[in-house]
């Protein structure tokens, strides 16, 4: 199977990203790619910068418009499509929500963005609902698949319990980047410890990770958020496949070796291993120490 990722500035006009990651996403099919995914949120620039009522205006339901367009994509082109959307669900009620259409242009589904983020630029929680459709993974024509979104990142929980439905590949729409006043201090770290967590589930579930960042310097508060970009590919033991640049538009188109799941879940078990009767304290905030 050939996978791809787009990783994409974004101007003001949604119309035109959009239109943009439509061409790219037709580009990665036409060389191969089977399973196509978005960076989160392309139709617009990454609007959490600031608290704006505004900004609501940007969202649309589920199905569509963006959904239908990139069914008749699908169907067309044969292709299964993961896209991240700004989800209109209901009034005062709005979600951070990936779509996955598969190679005949179905909707297969939803994923709704579980974690959400509250930092100095990134304020999700004043946007989005928290998911409340759980992890899930989807038998597409190709593979099946997971799909979690940036802040997800970080928690091995939803990669675990992703996978353990039977996901051969964790992808990963995204939108992360610096703050431009802390680059040169602790810019290098921030990336390494990024794609370090991210190539650690690809190694602790023995499964492929891909990960579509957005590029570009985007300034709605402050300074802005010079996103990272480095989208990349990690194969079963977490080695980095293929990586994109840090500043410019790309599309990864990657192979992959859909045995290599099974190959290395079999000669490093760690899902056969794992003490799930003692693991019954995860659902907890925090453990106190005995005695407390």
């Amino acid at each position: 199977m050939t996978i791809g990722l787009i990783q994409a500035a974004c101007s003001a006009r949604p119309e035109e990203n959009l239109a943009r990651t439509l061409a790219a996403a037709r580009q990665a099919a036409a060389e191969g790619a089977q399973i196509i995914c978005t960076q989160e949120l392309f139709r617009s620039q990454y609007f959490c910068q600031t608290e704006d009522h505004r900004h609501f205006q940007l969202a649309e339901p589920i199905p569509g418009p963006s959904t239908e367009m990139f069914q008749v994509f699908a169907r067309e082109r044969r292709v299964v499509v993961v896209a991240s959307l700004f989800e209109r669900r209901a009034p005062g009620v709005y979600h951070n929500t990936a779509v996955v259409i598969d190679a005949d242009g179905s909707l297969l589904g939803l994923y709704r963005k579980m974690h959400i983020p509250d930092d100095p630029l990134f304020y999700e929680k004043f946007y989005f609902t928290p998911g409340d459709l759980g992890f899930r993974a989807w038998e597409t024509r190709y593979a099946k698949i997971g799909v979690l979104v940036c802040w997800d990142q970080w928690y091995p929980e939803a990669a675990r319990l992703t996978a353990l439905q039977g996901a051969e590949i964790l992808f990963y729409p995204t939108a992360i980047g610096w703050h431009p006043s802390e680059k040169a201090a602790q810019g290098e770290h921030q990336h390494l410890a990024w794609e370090t967590m991210q190539r650690s589930h690809a190694v602790a579930n023995g499964c492929y990770v891909a990960v579509s960042n957005r590029v570009g310097h985007e300034n709605l508060a402050g300074d802005g958020i010079e996103f990272w970009g480095q989208s990349f590919v990690a194969g079963t033991s977490g080695e980095i496949l293929a990586k994109a640049t840090a500043d410019r538009q790309e599309i990864l188109v990657v192979p992959l070796r859909k045995s290599a799941v099974d190959q290395t879940r079999t000669h490093w078990p760690f899902l056969r291993d794992r003490r799930v009767d003692a693991y019954g304290e995860l659902t907890q905030r925090l453990i106190d120490a005995p005695g407390k």
